[in-house]
């Protein structure tokens, strides 16, 4: 195949994340990874800045500037502007535009529903795909962990994203049972956001959430235990001040959503046929997503069901990973793609 021609369709791949989208290209790789932010101005409708720069600009915007995150718990809440911003990011790495369009895999959350699923179709369609393949992330995730998934073995994936969180139970290239539930990273920073508000009477932002559960979030009881100061706006007397918090009291806070994830893990295993049970053990649980760095989970989760658990190395994007894999090898992946319903 000449050089001219292997440009021509430039196939890739997009982890379409609640937090972040990755965008894969075939035979690059990820080219591109930003946060799932928008920001708008509303007496325009026009676009000021997407991913990066737009999340600097969440909660410090002036009134007529929003920061949008156009999908929510995995799935578009925002269809106008979640196309505008897949879009944008297929664009910034297909920069022939006159060739021909790119063919595009789009990694979904397991649970999502046949009109959701449509609604990301066409987002990739309306974005100039000229074919919109879909799969599911924990799949996706399962691949770009690089779990065999083709054989007739068990393989379990735990992937905890911004929006949701993917267990499932894979073999011979199917998932066997799987679960998929609307906790994730998201949840988390809530709950600490609540915690601050009821506890220390401050009012946090999204940022400053997120910044604290990075810093000393854990899931279980960790030999180092640090503290963090944060900062927000005392709901009493309306000035910004600050708050010495300890590890153990963010653990407390975000101890509810931590509990819903281990449970969903202990469902899915519940549900496990006998035979890939026996499998789980000697192989394990491998876990994923940006949740799987919250310091502990995986002791957490080994603690809870007794299996071995991997934390995977490239947690941010074995899903953009996986779905890329897919693109490399379209044929022989075929068989892990949602089925596409005939328009």
């Amino acid at each position: 195949m000449s050089n001219k021609l292997a440009f021509l369709g430039r196939d890739m791949a997009v982890d379409l994340g609640t937090a972040n989208t990755l965008v894969y290209v075939r035979g690059r790789g990820v080219v591109l990874n930003e946060p799932s932010v928008v920001a708008m101005n509303t007496n325009t409708g026009k676009i000021v800045a997407i991913g990066i720069e737009a999340k600097r600009m969440i909660g410090r915007t002036p009134g007529n500037i929003t920061a949008i995150r156009p999908l929510k718990d995995g799935v578009i809440a925002d269809f106008d502007v979640t196309e505008r911003m897949l879009r944008y990011f297929i664009q910034r790495v297909h920069t022939r535009r006159h060739f021909a369009k790119p063919r595009i895999i789009i990694a979904v959350p397991s649970g999502i529903t046949g009109v959701e699923q449509r609604a990301v179709k066409e987002a990739g369609y309306q974005a100039g795909a000229r074919g919109v393949y879909i799969i599911e992330e924990p799949m996706a995730a399962a691949i770009g962990a690089g779990l065999p998934v083709h054989e007739p073995t068990g393989n379990m994936v735990v992937d905890i994203g911004g929006g949701t969180t993917e267990v499932a139970i894979i073999s011979m290239g199917g998932v066997v049972t799987s679960q998929s539930i609307r906790v994730g990273g998201d949840e988390l920073d809530q709950a600490i956001i609540t915690f601050a508000k009821k506890e220390h009477s401050l009012m946090l932002g999204e940022r400053t959430a997120e910044e604290i559960k990075m810093a000393i979030g854990s899931a279980c009881m960790l030999p180092e235990d640090g503290h963090a100061e944060i900062r927000g706006r005392d709901l009493v007397t309306g000035l910004p001040k600050t708050v010495v918090v300890s590890a153990a009291e963010i653990r407390k806070a975000t101890e509810e959503q931590i509990n819903v994830i281990v449970d969903a893990v202990k469902t899915t295993l519940d549900k496990c046929p006998p035979e890939l049970s026996g499998d789980l053990m000697d192989r394990g649980i491998a876990l994923t997503g940006g949740g799987a760095l919250l310091r502990g989970m995986d002791e957490r989760l080994k603690d809870e069901t007794g299996m071995p658990i991997h934390l995977v190395d490239n947690a941010l994007d074995s899903v953009a990973l996986g779905s890329g894999k897919c693109v490399e090898d379209f044929e022989a992946l075929q068989q892990v793609l949602v089925p596409e319903p005939r328009h």
